[in-house]
Formats: C-alpha cells, structure tokens, sequence
C-alpha cells in the first residue's frame, strides 16, 4: 500500500496550501540567488506545515536537481563536508541548476554533533548553489551562528479548514465516502500538521468508507496522547531526547508498552542489523523489569524506560519514511481465547465432577479427555453424554471440535 502523504506530495505551489507568500519568498531567493549577500534560506514552522514538500515543489516548477541530506544523518564536520561541502562547489551530472535542501537541521545536537553546524555555516559563505535548511524552531542557540548566514522564512500553521479542503480532495480521488463533520472533526485533531492529518485519514479509512464511530474513537483516545503518537515518536525519530518522552503522557503501563513495542518493531524495522539492535534494547529492559518485580527495586524504572524509547529510537542507523499502520498485538487476544478455552474447559470438568463424585481436576485428567473421544466417534453416545451431564450447546461443540 503506497502512503498517501507519499502518493498526494505537492507537484507545483500550487498543490502547497497556506503559504502563498512564503512561497513567493522561496522563489525569488532562488531566482535572483547569484545577487544576494546571503546564499542560504532557513524556513522554519510547525510539524506538517509544508517544509519540505514546498521545496520539492518549486525545485520541480523551476527545473532544479534537489539534493536533499538529513542533517542528523550526517552529524560531524566531516561527514558534512564530504556530502555538502562537495555538492555545493560540484556541477550537476545532468548539467542543470541545483538546489540543495538540508532538512532537520535542528536534530543536530550533542557532543556527537559537534562543529556540525559551524560547517553547514561555512559551506553557506562559499556555496555556487541555493541552499535551503528546515528547522522547526530557527531560534534555538544552538542555530545561532547558522541564523546570521540565512534569510529566514516562516510558515504558518495551517487552519483545520486547510486541512479539511486537503482531507476532502483526497477522499474525492480514493472514491472515500465520507460525512464533512467527520472530515472536519479529523482535521481539528491533526492541530495545523497536514501530514499527521493524512495518515490518520489513511489507517481509518475501511472498505471505502471513513466511519463516525472510528474518528470518535480517535478523539476520545486523543484526550491523553495515544500509543500510536508514541511509537510514532520512538520508530520514527533518531533523537534520544524526544523519543525518551515518547510515553509521558500515555495511559498504557509498561507491560503494554513492551506488547505495543514488540508486535510493531518488525513492521517499521526493516533492516536486520536495526532490529537486532532495537530489540536488544527491548530485552534489557525487560531484565531491568524482571529485578524490579522480584527485588522492588524501583530505581531501575528510569533504565526499563529509557530502553524502552531513546534505546530503540537510537537502535536504527537512519530513518523509515514509509508509512506503517500500527496495531496492537494479537498476544493479548491469543491470552483472552485461552483463558476462554481454559474456562469451557473447566466449566464442563465441573459438571462431570458433580455426577461422577470426583474432583475437577480428576475429571479434566482422566474422564474429559475419553468423553471427547467418545463423543467425536458416536454420535449416539454424544446425545447420550450431552443429555446426562447436562451440556449445552456451545459446551457440546466445544467437546466434538
């Protein structure tokens, strides 16, 4: 199944909703970028405003090879320098006009990241081409010395009716039947970003219909933060600091926590040396769970949920972009249809139990199993047994299946 933040990304600005003038702005940088004093751009905004996807837009209108480079996928000086520092002085291989995009450049943070922004800033004073770099906040003081290269752009967070027009388009072109209310009530939740907007439009749709009851559902699990925002935070995010929030404010204990954890890593993780990583994360904190069970040691709280998000958040070598849908594990149901089986089960050993003069236990042992036998061979004696230990129907299937 293709995402559809990935199938419905903006083709030209006009596809870009909300930001007109940003976009008029992000134009005219690159047009008249040779006159300029500074040849960088930092567009700034909310999560799911359009950064990126704005970028990709005009560098298509315009003709442009984008280069594009996570910034906290290449995190030192050096790394930047091969990757940047080069493609910022290097013609294009088809020999066309180049916009390079840096994207995140706020994820850089840490010892590990050390000199990373000061060489992003000297690139900038010696680059032949555009550059663009995205942040969420521009002012952080660790950005200080890379604000003073750029011109800054912001985006504005987008209104509900924003996201609602875009919602509407999409459910018109995948055939979705849906109610406005419904539409506009999913789009107030999405709080400005587009993007989250898209994916819960996407993981509620079924059988070609948005439902009432699953977008109030959604809302009614959104008066504290869900599961799924914190798997989001933990899979989809390489930041320690982020992703060790990710659980804060979710009304899950810590062994649903490790059900949740355990059921998605596969789906998103796909590179095994990722996942072996990530789930040597997941059984320590299991140990770390197990001590504070046996010996009440609650310190080692702090480790089992630092392993449980900033462990497995770290564990990936670089980010998935693919959408996956999130579900909670079938451990929990396969533990409910036992407990269930387990009950029938012992339910019937009791009415053998009162008519045979024995115990439960005896009767589950000895007696249950040859009645089973017996039942399933002779359908006779299957009336018989039914009618004389007083078995109903759901007990008799039970005992023939």
């Amino acid at each position: 199944m293709v995402p559809w933040i990935r199938k419905y990304l903006p083709k030209t600005t006009k596809d870009i909703i909300g930001q007109s003038s940003s976009i008029t702005h992000m134009k005219n940088f690159i047009k008249n970028f040779k006159q300029l004093k500074k040849k960088a751009l930092l567009i700034y905004g909310p999560s799911g405003s359009g950064k990126t996807s704005s970028v990709y837009a005009i560098s298509n209108e315009m003709n442009l090879e984008i280069l594009e480079v996570n910034a906290s996928d290449f995190r030192n000086k050096d790394l930047i320098d091969k990757t940047i520092g080069q493609s910022s002085k290097q013609q294009s291989l088809f020999m066309k006009e180049k916009l390079i995009l840096v994207d995140e450049v706020d994820g850089l943070s840490g010892t590990k990241d050390r000199g990373g922004i000061q060489a992003i800033a000297k690139i900038i004073q010696n680059t032949s081409f555009p550059i663009i770099c995205t942040a969420t906040n521009p002012y952080e003081q660790k950005l200080s010395g890379l604000r003073s290269k750029c011109e800054l752009v912001g985006l504005n967070e987008l209104t509900y009716l924003n996201i609602f027009e875009k919602l509407k388009e999409i459910c018109e072109k995948e055939k979705v039947k849906f109610e406005e209310i419904d539409l506009k009530s999913l789009s107030r939740r999405a709080a400005g970003d587009l993007r989250a907007a898209i994916n819960d439009l996407q993981s509620l749709v079924s059988d070609g219909e948005l439902k009432k009851e699953d977008v109030r559902e959604l809302s009614e699990r959104d008066k504290t933060e869900t599961i799924i925002d914190a798997l989001v935070r933990v899979f989809k995010i390489k930041d320690a600091k982020v992703a060790s929030a990710a659980f804060d404010n979710v009304d899950e204990d810590f062994d649903q926590r490790f059900l949740w954890l355990d059921a998605n890593l596969p789906k998103e993780y796909t590179r095994p040396e990722d996942l072996v990583r990530a789930y040597d994360a997941l059984s320590k904190a299991d140990v770390y769970r197990g001590r504070i069970r046996r010996w009440q040691h609650w310190r080692f709280l702090v480790y089992v949920n630092c392993l449980l998000t900033a462990g497995v958040a770290t564990a990936k070598d670089g980010k998935y972009k693919e959408f996956v849908k999130y579900a909670p594990t079938m451990r929990l149901l396969k533990i409910w249809q036992a407990n269930m089986k387990y009950q029938k089960r012992k339910a019937i050993a009791a009415k053998i139990a009162e008519k045979t003069h024995s115990s439960v236990k005896d009767a589950i042992k000895n007696t249950l199993p040859y009645m089973q036998v017996m039942m399933q061979k002779d359908k006779g004696m299957k009336t018989n047994l039914a009618e004389f230990f007083d078995l109903d129907k759901e007990e008799v299937a039970w005992m023939v299946k």
